[in-house]
């Protein structure tokens, strides 16, 4: 394996870098208490990944298994116990542990442990996860009806979401 081609070809460098500080509020609370912090979105990063922080509620929730054709997706667990699927089985990761999901993998992931959990999400390529997280909090704890079920259905096709 080798470097890529240079992006940058200056000669002397450039401030480029940015901050984004530990006591900025989420920017997306979902109705059962969890919240997520956008660290770096695809937009942030010109495409190159999307990193976000999921601080789970000590309510049970989490997506059911799924996979996506155009991006991969890790998982780093900063605190608690949060329940991952790599197709086969579920494990109980905790702080330290990584989960690497390429494309096409199927995973899932849950909070099931009755307390708070903490976990790092990067996606790669950075895909605009962003406003698929904002719909699915605007959809979550609505009454099931078929017009909500074709509703997430869409919105799953728009951004690369294929559930099993």
């Amino acid at each position: 394996m080798s470097y890529p081609e240079p992006r940058y070809t200056g000669e002397h460098g450039e401030i480029s870098a940015w901050n984004r500080s530990a006591d900025q509020p989420a920017e997306l609370p979902y109705r059962s208490g969890n919240q997520v912090h956008y660290l770096a979105t695809g937009a942030s990063t010109d495409g190159k990944f999307g990193l976000y922080r999921w601080d789970f509620s000590a309510q049970p929730t989490g997506p059911s298994p799924h996979f996506h054709r155009t991006i991969s997706e890790s998982f780093f667990i900063l605190s608690g116990t949060v329940r991952l699927y790599d197709g086969r089985e579920w494990v109980d990761a905790t702080a330290g542990d990584f989960h690497y999901v390429p494309e096409g993998g199927i995973h899932a992931f849950r909070n099931e442990s009755g307390q708070e959990a903490s976990m790092l999400i990067l996606f790669s390529p950075g895909a605009p996860r962003e406003e698929y997280f904002e719909s699915m909090a605007r959809l979550a704890g609505q009454p099931d009806s078929e017009e909500l079920r074709a509703e997430r259905k869409r919105i799953a096709e728009l951004h690369d979401n294929i559930w099993l």
